[in-house]
């Protein structure tokens, strides 16, 4: 999988930046997705973030991540058919002063924050969703599972 980052912020680390890069293409294989498929990672401030989620989600507040799916197909819209072309399955936006801020609040790294946060947003661009109960326990399940097999576990206290 091809995974586009954009630091807005130019404070993520390449070592952050290849422990997502390898969380994301170890998720992309549990999920059989492709090696030729594209995703955009992109970190931003809580100020970014806020406009783009006032903009898109009509809330005028901050939030620790958002994804922008390109394989959902919209009311009235036609699907774009190409064997050739390569699948964008989507943009993440990520917050790096939320991350922060959740990291510290749950009492766990930054490193594991970032992880959890690009693989919750890459799994809502896979089409998880956790708007009912039964769909927040498959997501936030196989979300674990993913995070536990690639070895960024929750911090014991």
């Amino acid at each position: 999988m091809h995974i586009d980052f954009h630091d807005n912020t130019n404070s993520v680390t390449e070592d952050y930046i290849d422990l997502i890069d390898r969380l994301i293409q170890y998720a992309a294989d549990a999920e059989d997705i492709t090696k030729e498929a594209e995703i955009s990672i992109t970190f931003v401030d809580n100020e970014e973030i806020q406009v783009i989620n006032r903009n898109y989600r009509q809330k005028d507040t901050p939030t620790d991540v958002i994804s922008f799916a390109m394989q959902e197909e919209g009311e009235g819209e036609t699907q774009i058919i190409g064997e050739e072309l390569p699948v964008v399955y989507g943009d993440i936006i990520i917050s790096v002063d939320m991350a922060k801020e959740q990291a510290e609040e749950y009492e766990h790294s930054l490193e594991r924050e970032l992880g959890f946060l690009a693989l919750h947003g890459f799994l809502h661009l896979l089409g998880y969703d956790h708007m009912n109960e039964a769909d927040e326990k498959k997501m936030f399940g196989r979300q674990e599972e993913i995070l536990n097999g690639f070895g960024l576990k929750r911090e014991e206290n």
